[in-house]
């Protein structure tokens, strides 16, 4: 065990050993990105009183265990991964039906978001079962909150998580001109070894903005922002550039920018109908998003009452 973290299983029991830990659940706990400091005291604790972990990739977790100094014997690790996601549960189920506590954990972060694990705790719910989230790291919560994303022209625009773009280039391409049409920021993933080629898709958003997040939470962790069409040519520049993992986060657009006749329609309609119904009809009539829509029709009805007072 690194002694960084000799204190810190005292300090989880301390902090968490008093909480409820019931029987026949599923803890699905988060683990770090990057750096082992980002593991949270009650993750700590219960991945000590488990009765197994089930885990992404065996010889990775044991790994991540000892830097704690939770050595827990290979027979209380199951391999849980993409391969044998709906198998696996089975198992699972049965350990969980006789009244065993069971850990999840991915490679790193948050299971279920990126990772396996969302079709493990379907198939608890479909058996009547109890899975417990302990959240901790999260590589696109992590970038959003560094992106600086303010959605031009609205209150709050939310974001959309679409992962991993298909790796043939036709396909990626035809990805890259949906995520052209929608206006909220939208969160990507990347590998190092397609990051250029995603980028020089991404160029045809032009001036958008897109914030490059890599190698998050580690030493060498970097975040710049470019517009959409000048990312390709920063990444050329040095070669350490493209090493890592990557999050990517397309900065949202105003919606008057994206679609004037959006905006021209919904104004109109706004004078004369209720607002859902006005919102409905335009994204009917011009595609744009209903959400956004949505937005900016409260936006334009709080300035029309603003003007009248």
């Amino acid at each position: 065990m690194s002694a960084s973290f000799a204190s810190a299983l005292t300090a989880a029991r301390d902090a968490a050993a008093s909480q409820n830990y019931p029987q026949g659940v599923l803890y699905v706990i988060a683990t770090p990105i990057g750096n082992l400091a980002d593991i949270s005291l009650r993750a700590l604790h219960v991945l000590q009183i488990v009765d197994a972990i089930a885990c992404e990739d065996t010889r990775h977790t044991q790994g991540m265990l000892r830097s704690y100094g939770l050595d827990r014997p290979g027979s209380q690790l199951l391999a849980v991964h993409q391969h044998n996601e709906a198998e696996a549960a089975a198992g699972i189920i049965a350990r969980l039906q006789q009244g065993q506590r069971i850990a999840y954990v991915s490679d790193a972060g948050t299971p279920g978001v990126s990772d396996p694990g969302a079709r493990l705790c379907a198939a608890l719910q479909a058996h009547g079962l109890r899975a417990m989230p302990l959240p901790g790291a999260s590589s696109v919560t992590s970038a959003i909150s560094v992106a600086g994303c303010v959605p031009p022209g609205q209150t709050d625009g939310g974001f959309v998580f679409a992962g991993f773009l298909p790796t043939k280039n036709a396909e990626r391409q035809a990805a890259v001109q949906k995520l052209a049409a929608e206006p909220r920021c939208t969160v990507l993933l990347e590998a190092p070894h397609r990051i250029q080629d995603m980028v020089k898709a991404l160029a045809v958003l032009g001036e958008r903005k897109v914030t490059l997040a890599r190698e998050i939470t580690k030493q060498f962790e970097q975040v710049s922002t470019h517009a959409a069409q000048d990312v390709a040519a920063w990444l050329e520049a040095e070669a350490t550039r493209s090493k890592g993992e990557f999050v990517i986060v397309l900065h949202p657009v105003e919606l008057q920018q994206e679609n004037g006749e959006a905006e021209r329609v919904l104004r109109l309609l706004l004078a004369e109908l209720p607002t859902k119904t006005a919102v409905k009809l335009t994204a009917e009539i011009t595609g744009a998003n209903r959400n956004t829509l949505y937005d900016r029709a409260l936006e334009l009805k709080r300035a029309a009452e603003g003007d009248e007072e």
